[in-house]
């Protein structure tokens, strides 16, 4: 499977909310909110998109990292059922990632759903610790988040680490995510 990576932008709302209900109908963020952080310049947001068809949104991820400071935070990531499996979701979040750090972030945060294995899994494979939870943290189901924190590498450790799909290189650009 093939996607384009390119910056989300106001235009994607619709898109992303609705992969957003859908897959997290009893959190789901709120328009207002999502269009908040898409539009927020201490923000990074990006889509996912098969090549032919640039509309239809297969995944989105988001960050704060306000220029300057030193942390960061995943806010949301989010893949179709369809596209996941396939090293998608890993390379959303090393393009934050790899944002953060251009924007001098050494710290980024997640939270994660305690009863979610598989993202802890992957956030684990790209060296996330857990070094806390939340008790209720998602509600109205009330299930505890486990905190989740990376020490930005430097952007040459990045670059040696072997990996099988490539974030984009140009975080403006579209680029491509493939496996």
């Amino acid at each position: 499977m093939t996607w384009q990576l390119r910056r989300a932008h106001a235009g994607d709302l619709d898109g992303i909310m609705a992969l957003e209900t859908r897959l997290f109908e009893n959190d789901a963020w709120s328009a207002e909110g999502m269009l908040r952080d898409v539009t927020d310049p201490d923000c990074y947001y990006l889509v996912a998109v098969p090549p032919d068809e640039p509309d239809r949104i297969e995944a989105y991820a988001g960050l704060l990292a306000p220029f300057g400071a030193l942390e960061g935070d995943i806010q949301t990531i989010a893949v179709t059922e369809t596209a996941r499996r396939h090293g998608l979701g890993g390379t959303l979040v090393q393009s934050l990632v790899t944002e953060a750090r251009k924007r001098g972030i050494r710290e980024v945060f997640l939270e994660v759903r305690a009863d979610n294995p598989g993202a802890q899994r992957v956030y684990v494979r790209l060296g996330f610790e857990e070094i806390g939870v939340r008790r209720g943290y998602y509600q109205p189901d009330n299930v505890d988040a486990l905190v989740m924190r990376l020490a930005v590498p430097p952007a040459e450790a990045a670059l040696a680490a072997p990996d099988p799909v490539q974030p984009p290189t140009e975080p403006t650009d579209a680029a491509e995510a493939t496996e």
